[in-house]
């Protein structure tokens, strides 16, 4: 008498065929997580500016005397703009912040005047007044 064969697992095609899918899944999925991996250091850029520049001003404002600068350290890669949308601070776009002289750092000044700069780019609201 024959026995009959207890069949457990997977067989080499169906094992292959799994792989293949989630090779599949992983060559779409890296350029998208890529992509929004770089948008987020784009956000992060821009939201260290702006705390560069509310710092530059407070600190005008404190003491109207001399003036201040601050240099924030880009991480987003200043080659290649992912951001659709057309980020402004004080009138000046990042775009042009980062196209201008290809540094990897911006800087943020207000003179003893008054007049904030960014990166030698007036802000349309340049002239700070403290007391």
């Amino acid at each position: 008498m024959l026995k009959k064969m207890n069949k457990k697992g997977f067989t080499l095609a169906e094992l292959l065929i799994v792989v293949a899918i989630i090779a599949v899944l992983v060559a779409i999925s890296i350029p998208i997580f890529s992509a929004q991996l770089e948008k987020a250091k784009e956000a992060t850029d821009m939201a260290n500016i702006r705390s560069a520049y509310a710092e530059v001003i407070a600190n005008y404002l404190g003491d109207s005397t001399k003036g201040y600068k601050i240099s924030v350290d880009i991480k987003s890669d200043t080659t290649n703009w992912e951001s659709g949308d057309s980020a402004k601070l004080g009138g000046v776009k990042y775009e042009d912040l980062i196209n201008t002289d290809g540094k990897t750092s911006i800087v943020v000044e207000c003179s003893k005047e008054g007049k904030v700069t960014i990166n030698g780019l007036p802000v349309q609201i340049s002239i700070v007044s403290g007391s």
